[in-house]
């Protein structure tokens, strides 16, 4: 595989390059030529004669391509408007096919119907990659469509865009089909010796807290946490519900969980009821938070996989790449986010309006991301690089603002997520003991209850009161009363465990022992009576030996319908044992 990529202004210097494949292929063994055409300019005609000159030199060549935000060339942002990228596959096996079909909203079932069977037909294809104008419509049932595709077929591409990132006009074409405005495009890739691998990498972080989504309708998101989904761009971002609104947000997704994977969307448009269009439909009741770039992170990630795709040893690297990611960056620094790839292997692709991957067998839609796909035939080829390390990067103007912004967030956030762990912390521990207080205990029940609906627990339930403690904190004073706490509280710890104990009033604490048998919890109240004799043996400052009511109760399926029956008995059981200490030391409770 061999690959040549570049850039043209005007048609003498197209027809001068294609001189050169043209020569190129003839010198070459070549099984297969893709030209894959990416450009900024929407102008029919201008798209349709490049095609037609590309066509008439190259008859053999299979001819794809697409509008864009900006191209990429050799790792890094173009600047040109127009970007040729010529594949030359070597290995007699490789088969490189295209097929091509209008899209709309109502077409999108039929068209991912047509490709299955068109897939199934040839049992070679490894990859199918995607040129496609999604602009103004969900492309929800697109992706529900490819994902019905052979399992281990990759599928991969980007949406048409155009350099205005408020149009929605877009296009695809190809050697097939001619010029669409409506579209998409496929292109086929495998035979035996074809390998692909794909990734898909964002570098964003989440920032503020989790947000639910309360109400939406297909791909309109209209509330989070019950209140209009703009407004949580206006209180965290002060970004206003204008015409500007689009371009303001490109920044800032929404990060979610979405076929098992984190996913980003970006709202394309803000409406006058505070709902939000998004790009692809999402669903009630997940959780969403909006994240930032974090520039460091964002390269860190990129070096990483570039070292991954090292091992693959890939001879082509394609990369679909979300227009907000230039957005970000700006041009003269968003091609450090591609650099690693292009010490890899060539690399090429566009800035888009929406990524394609499938990940676990799911195609799914992403914004902000970049998706890569590496390419090669044949088996891994030694490359002399054995490590690639990211150089000593300076940011300048708007990302080294966004840079220095990122560290304080991050700092800031980690300190509160310590703040809010040591709260969540203090909510339910025992401050004099540090056990689990009332709190943690009713959340312990819940958790229990749901499993004694379903029959699939097996629990014990031992409740404890202490024996005069009155009179110690009447002769001894207070001090000494909490220090005979903190001993007993130490005491069942020691026997139960401290996950398991709890303090739900000034003397009284509860054990809940789950998957243990009745002859188990007989032993441990065996045990806590040895215990007891050997805690009473010590010197103590309160010099009263300790004495703890107590009792148990195991849960019985066949007459417990709830939790509260199982902690009756066990409480009943408790007083009785109280009952009899008091007639033997022949005194009132205290």
């Amino acid at each position: 595989m061999k690959q040549l990529q570049f850039t043209f202004k005007k048609e003498s210097e197209l027809e001068a390059e294609i001189r050169k494949i043209r020569q190129w292929y003839k010198s070459n063994f070549c099984s297969t030529l893709l030209i894959q055409v990416f450009t900024e300019i929407l102008d029919r005609e201008t798209i349709q004669r490049t095609c037609a000159l590309l066509q008439a030199q190259m008859p053999e060549a299979v001819i794809v391509g697409c509008s864009s935000n900006g191209n990429i060339l050799n790792g890094d942002f173009s600047g040109s408007s127009f970007a040729v990228v010529c594949t030359m596959f070597e290995y007699p096996s490789t088969k490189v096919e295209v097929l091509q079909y209008p899209l709309t909203a109502e077409l999108q079932t039929l068209v991912t119907e047509n490709l299955c069977e068109e897939v199934k037909r040839r049992p070679w294809v490894k990859g199918v990659e995607m040129l496609v104008t999604i602009r103004g419509m969900s492309v929800t049932a697109l992706c529900e469509g490819l994902s019905n595709l052979p399992e281990g077929v990759q599928v991969f591409g980007g949406g048409a865009f155009s350099e205005d990132l408020e149009r929605n006009d877009a296009c695809v074409f190809s050697s097939l089909g001619g010029y669409q405005e409506k579209g998409i495009v496929f292109v086929l890739f495998g035979g035996e010796e074809m390998h692909l691998e794909s990734s898909f990498l964002t570098g964003w972080k989440p920032l503020g807290l989790n947000l639910e989504v309360t109400a939406a309708d297909g791909a309109i998101l209209q509330e989070l946490n019950g209140r209009p989904a703009y407004e949580t761009y206006y209180k965290y971002l002060h970004i206003r519900n204008d015409e500007n609104f689009f371009y303001n947000t490109l920044e800032f997704p929404f990060l979610y969980h979405y076929n098992g994977i984190d996913i980003m969307r970006a709202p394309i448009a803000s409406n006058p009821d505070g709902s939000l269009t998004m790009t692809a439909d999402i669903s009630e009741n997940v959780t969403a938070r909006i994240a930032y770039g974090d520039p460091w992170t964002i390269l860190d990630s990129a070096w990483q996989y570039g070292n991954e795709l090292l091992q693959f040893s890939p001879e082509c690297i394609s990369v679909f790449s979300c227009a907000a990611r230039r957005t970000f960056w700006g041009n003269a620094e968003v091609g450090k986010e591609t650099e690693p790839y292009q010490i890899v292997a060539p690399t090429s692709g566009f800035y888009t309006s929406g990524e394609f991957l499938r990940t676990k067998g799911k195609v799914n839609q992403h914004n902000v991301t970049q998706v890569i796909v590496a390419m090669r035939e044949g088996a891994p080829k030694p490359h002399p690089e054995q490590e690639i390390k990211m150089a000593n990067h300076s940011f300048e103007g708007k990302v080294s603002m966004i840079n220095r912004m990122a560290t304080f967030i991050k700092a800031t956030t980690e300190e509160l997520a310590e703040a809010n762990r040591r709260l969540s912390e203090i909510s339910v521990t025992d401050a004099l003991t540090g056990i689990g207080n009332k709190t943690a205990y009713f959340d312990r029940v819940k958790e229990i209850e749901p499993k004694i609906c379903a029959g699939l627990t097996e629990f014990s339930v031992a409740v404890f009161d202490l024996n005069g403690l009155k009179a110690i904190n009447d002769s001894c004073g207070h001090e000494c009363g909490d220090m005979v706490i903190v001993d007993t509280a130490n005491l069942l710890i020691g026997v139960f465990g401290k996950e398991n104990i709890y303090r739900i009033g000034g003397d009284e604490f509860i054990a809940v022992e789950e998957n243990v048998s009745s002859d188990d919890m007989h032993a441990l109240f065996a045990r806590l009576d040895l215990c007891l004799i050997e805690e009473n043996a010590t010197e103590k400052a309160y010099r009263t030996p300790l004495s703890i009511s107590k009792g148990y109760t195991t849960f019985a399926p066949d007459i417990d319908t709830d939790y509260n029956k199982v902690f009756k008995r066990a409480d009943e059981a408790m007083y009785r044992d109280k009952a009899e200490y008091y007639k033997t030391h022949d005194r009132r409770r205290g």
